[in-house]
Order: C-alpha cells, then structure tokens, then sequence
C-alpha cells in the first residue's frame, strides 16, 4: 500500500486548485478505446458521489480564511494499493465492486488522516474539506526510465492493474477556522506548534492505512510487503535488520509463521531488541514458537542451517574480515 501526502501533482499548492482538479480530470477527457464508451468518474468526498469538477475547485479555493500568499492551500494524498492488494479486491468484488470499495476505503483513510493530527474537533473525514476522485490507469511521464531509454512514449498507458484514489484536501477544516498541516512533523518537540497546526506524523498515518486495508478487507500480508519492512531495511540499524532479516527467512521456510513474524516485526521496526538472541529470548511464549519454527527442518530441502546459524556464521565472517583490513 503506497501512500503519499505531497503539495500538488501540479507543483503548486499556495494558490488556486483549478490546475490540479483539471489534471485529475484528465481520463474523463480522454478519448473512447475501440468503440467502448468512457464512463465519467465523479468526484466523491464521502457523503456524495457525483461532485461536478467546478464545485471541488470553488470549494477549496474558497476555504481559505486567514491563509497567506505564501501558505499552503491544501495538499493531494495519493492512495495506491499494490498489484497484489488490487488483485486481491477484484477476486473479491469484481472490477465495478472494486472501485467502489476504493472509494470507501479512501473515506476511511481520511478517517485516519484526521485522528492523526490530535486535535479536538478533528476526529473523522466529516470535520475535513476533501474531494477524491478515483484514477483508472497510470502514464508514462518523461521522468521514466522507460521513456528516457525511449522503450516507451509520454503518456502511454503503464502496464498491469493500476487503479488508485487522487484526494486534494484543504489546510483548513470544515468549519474553515482551524489550521491543519500534515507538514507538521514537529512530534512534541515544538508543544505550542504542534497544538496550534495539529501534530502529524506521517509514517503512523501511512502504517494506519496499511492496517485498516489488511483488516477491512481480511488480506494476508507477506513481511516483505509490509511497511514496517521497508522502513527498517531502508532506515534501520544494522540489528534491526539482521532482526528482521531472521524474520524473513522464517516466513520463507515456515509460511505459516506469517502472523508471529509480522507481530515481531512491529517490535523490530520501533527498536525493542538489541540483537536477534535477544529478539528471541525477551518475546516470552512467543519465543519459544518462534524458535520452534525456525529450527524446525523444511520438508524436502535436506538437512539445511538454521537462520540463527546463519546470521551468526555471517557475524563472524564479517568480523574475521574485518580484522584482516578486508572490506565487505
């Protein structure tokens, strides 16, 4: 699940939002496939379904008491489910059913992108001014790799189920009296900031999204899709990963540990363990369960190590090389 809160897909969110409602209204331009009609996607904002492009500008546009120039009008969050997540919705709803599950689901994301900012008043996608419109494709632009090595042309149709949710949201809410910034990752450190602009943080609120999909609609997430994952990889220590790393080769030989590792992995990806012994050892029952799975042999690979065994001979290779200047 990719979510993503930027200024405007546009460049510009200080001034009005007519250049990125017109951008998003691109598909409803476009012409007819062999002979098929287009149908229209409106725009929805979780009490209508049918808002016509000139109310979602005048709305926003309009909603901007006691903003500067030079301040921020409103954001676009992009909501874009994987290929498994969108395999795994249409299998379950069909193509039509899809899309209008998406759309419920962006109106529980904005749900959560409302508790995020902690402020009173502010507790669901009804105290907000938004407008989603739902995206069937995804474009080549000219900043691809495919277009650049001329393999594919600008504006070309991306391959694959790419079906995903445009929300613009204001700085202000509903009531266009209080300030609300998801630029504010200030987190506790500025107290008078934060209760003034509402703290956000931003990996809590795309974690939310992750969970509420897999939840709402009963999906089984590998370790390796997981947001979690790909922050700690990405930004974690070198013993978050080499936690984590164990993580996944227990999900790799043992599938049905999925769920314990997933559980652990939250503890991993907020930094509870030293090391991957102590990951083991201060987990209490689960320990044990996760160590069972671990040492226990894989049906038809042979006799193979453990990835305990594993990470531990890979530490001291490491550290072997190490003392003889050799860089690894």
């Amino acid at each position: 699940m990719y979510i993503n809160i930027t200024k405007s897909e546009t460049g510009d969110n200080k001034g009005s939002s007519g250049a990125l409602v017109h951008y998003l209204e691109k598909e409803n331009r476009m012409q007819p496939e062999n002979g098929m009609e287009n149908k229209p996607e409106r725009w929805f904002n979780g009490t209508a379904n049918d808002i016509k492009p000139h109310e979602v500008r005048t709305g926003i546009d309009r909603n901007v008491a006691k903003l500067g120039r030079d301040d921020s009008k409103f954001f676009l969050i992009n909501v874009s489910p994987s290929q498994k997540e969108l395999a795994h919705f249409v299998s379950k709803y069909g193509e039509d059913g899809a899309r209008e599950k998406l759309k419920e689901f962006a109106t529980r994301i904005m749900d959560e992108y409302a508790r995020n900012f902690k402020r009173p008043g502010i507790e669901s996608h009804r105290d907000l001014l938004w407008f989603g419109k739902l995206e069937n494709h995804r474009y080549y632009s000219h900043n691809d790799k495919e277009v650049k090595s001329g393999l594919k042309r600008k504006g070309e149709r991306k391959e694959g189920r790419q079906m995903h949710v445009q929300i613009i949201v204001s700085r202000k809410d509903i009531t266009n009296k209080i300030k609300l910034s998801p630029q504010n990752t200030s987190r506790g450190k500025n107290k008078a900031h934060s209760q003034k602009l509402g703290q956000f943080d931003r990996t809590a609120f795309k974690q939310s999204g992750e969970t509420l999909f897999d939840e709402l609609f009963d999906f089984e997430r590998n370790l390796k899709d997981s947001l979690q994952y790909a922050n700690t990889m990405k930004n974690g220590t070198a013993q978050q990963k080499a936690q984590m790393h164990t993580l996944t080769e227990l999900t790799k030989r043992h599938p049905q540990g999925q769920p314990l590792a997933m559980e652990l992995a939250h503890d991993v990806a907020q930094g509870m363990f030293e090391s991957v012994g102590e990951m083991l050892t201060t987990t209490g029952s689960m320990a044990a369960d996760l160590l069972g799975l671990l040492m226990a042999p894989v049906e038809g690979a042979g006799e193979q190590q453990s990835p305990i065994e594993e990470e531990e001979k890979r530490r001291k290779r490491k550290k072997k090389a190490q003392s003889r200047g050799i860089r690894r």
